[in-house]
């Protein structure tokens, strides 16, 4: 006897089975496939980057994204060396003219140099120049020696003016930025750089995109790409590093108003341009500059009780400006006590008036007395009465 081949439905049943294989194998290709691609594409994704846009006049920080996170600075540490070069110069410690001879260790600063040799003489507005322009960390160190005599204690001022100024989350390491340790915000920046903006033997500089010192020996091309055509630059700082990204700290302006930007920890100088340049445009086109109106019609006469007098008028102290938002109405809260206790000396704080931009809290001043109300003594109270009686 021989054996019968296979049934049919046997055979179906055979190629069935392969097929479901051979199909789970394929998709599970493709979704492997699709998991390496989607890494590939997160990968090629610019890393975040923080940000922040302040208006100039009033340095309300307005827009940006985690504007107050300290990140590596980076080269924008330069903008603080040369504030603090700025403020030498400013107090007759310094001239633009003033000769700097270069200190041997500047001869061993890595990254953008002008190549100081020891000794090399250069005036304090070249030295400058090489900083802003060339981004040259020698020319930084020499500034720093310079100024305080050391680096060590050119830090140690930077850091004492970066706490006299508010800078909550600023580290400064180093004069240049060489060092990993150095940390920034993006808002602590655009104040740096407001500071920066009041020194007008500096604006030149800050607008100028290429330059040359030595005669012509050393060129200087700056990288802040908003010199390159954006409308009422003012200039200011683009840098990069390994541990920073790309930076950017550009200001500004139009119509009278100017507006200050910040990017660090972009992936490229492209990505870091354009987000600085939408920033301030955000700014020109959405905020103008004003000062909250404060009628009188807000404000109650609070009441004294013991005094000679029955009340005391009080008024707002420290209105300033603000940016507002356009087409945002600008609030006011008052708040004052049913009654206050003689003794009132003129100036005493009575109250508070907050304002608010729609929802958004602005800044708040004090209500003082106007004017001063001594206590009511026996004597006093007897001639009041004696007055009423005679009436």
């Amino acid at each position: 006897m021989h054996s019968a081949g296979p049934r049919p439905h046997t055979l179906w049943k055979k190629g069935e089975c392969f097929l479901k294989r051979l199909c789970c194998l394929v998709l599970a290709g493709l979704l492997c496939c699709a998991g390496l691609l989607r890494q590939t594409v997160l990968a090629a994704e610019p890393s975040a980057a923080v940000s922040a846009l302040v208006e100039a006049e009033t340095g309300m920080c307005i827009g940006g994204e985690q504007c107050d996170l300290p990140v590596p600075a980076g080269s924008q540490v330069k903008l603080m060396t040369v504030l603090l070069t700025a403020r030498a110069v400013a107090a007759g410690r310094l001239t633009p003219d003033t000769e700097i001879p270069a200190p041997a260790a500047a001869q061993e600063q890595g990254g953008a140099v002008i190549w100081l040799t020891a000794g090399e003489r250069m005036t304090a507005a070249d030295l400058l120049r090489g900083v802003i322009i060339g981004n040259a960390n020698d020319a930084a160190f020499a500034l720093a020696c310079a100024v305080s005599g050391t680096e060590a204690a050119f830090v140690r001022e930077m850091n004492a003016a970066a706490a006299d100024m508010g800078l909550t989350g600023t580290v400064f390491a180093d004069a240049t930025g060489l060092s990993a340790e150095s940390r920034c915000t993006a808002r602590g920046l655009c104040l740096i750089g407001r500071e920066l903006l009041r020194y007008d033997f500096l604006a030149e500089m800050f607008r100028t995109r290429r330059a040359f010192l030595r005669g012509g020996k050393t060129e200087l091309v700056s990288e802040n790409p908003l010199l390159r055509g954006f409308d009422g630059t003012l200039g200011l700082k683009a840098g990069h590093g390994a541990a920073s990204g790309c930076t950017l700290t550009a200001a500004a302006s139009r119509g009278g108003v100017t507006f200050l930007a910040a990017v660090l920890g972009a992936s490229d100088a492209e990505q870091c341009g354009a987000a600085c340049k939408k920033l301030l445009r955000a700014g020109f086109s959405g905020y103008h500059v004003t000062t909250p109106d404060f009628a009188a019609e807000f404000l109650r006469p609070v009441r004294v009780t013991g005094g000679l007098s029955r009340a005391v008028i009080a008024e707002p102290d420290g209105l300033r400006a603000i940016a507002a938002k356009n087409g945002c109405e600008i609030t006011c809260t008052v708040i004052l006590p049913a009654y206050a206790e003689a003794p009132v000396l003129r100036g005493d704080v009575l109250g508070t008036a907050a304002f608010y931009c729609g929802d958004t809290y602005l800044y708040e001043v004090p209500l003082r007395a106007a004017d001063s109300v001594p206590v009511r003594g026996f004597w006093d109270s007897a001639g009041i009465l004696l007055a009423n009686m005679f009436k």
